[in-house]
């Protein structure tokens, strides 16, 4: 069975930081693609994040560049978003969600399972 469960979330000052962390089982990830998506209040889910089964590139959307660190520990079948400098602006659930193949893909159509997602709030 595919689970995923993120953690790490909380409330933060702006400019501070936090570690989100997706915990999976069911499958390896070595097989597969993980994406980190975020969705504030009244908008759409957006991907901001992905990293390949491969030692090939992540992508990181363009307002979390330079911030936002996404990283793998396969053998603790995890992944990571280290979040640094952070704005109200990251304010949102944020999710991971899983795609079998080699290559990331930024919209949310293209991932079949999903984690229940954690909440960030970034104070001003």
């Amino acid at each position: 069975q595919v689970q995923l469960v993120e953690s790490g979330g909380g409330l933060v000052q702006s400019g501070g930081s936090l570690r989100l962390s997706c915990s999976v089982s069911g499958f390896s990830l070595d097989y597969y693609v993980i994406g980190w998506f975020r969705q504030a209040p009244g908008k759409e889910r957006e991907g901001i994040s992905c990293i390949s089964n491969t030692a090939g590139p992540t992508y990181y959307e363009d307002s979390i560049k330079g911030r936002f660190t996404i990283a793998r520990a396969n053998a603790k079948n995890t992944v990571y978003l280290q979040m640094n400098s952070l704005k109200p602006e990251d304010t949102g659930v944020y999710y991971c969600a899983t795609l079998a193949g080699s290559s990331c893909e930024k919209s949310h159509l293209f991932y079949a399972y999903w984690g229940q997602g954690t909440q960030v709030t970034v104070s001003s």
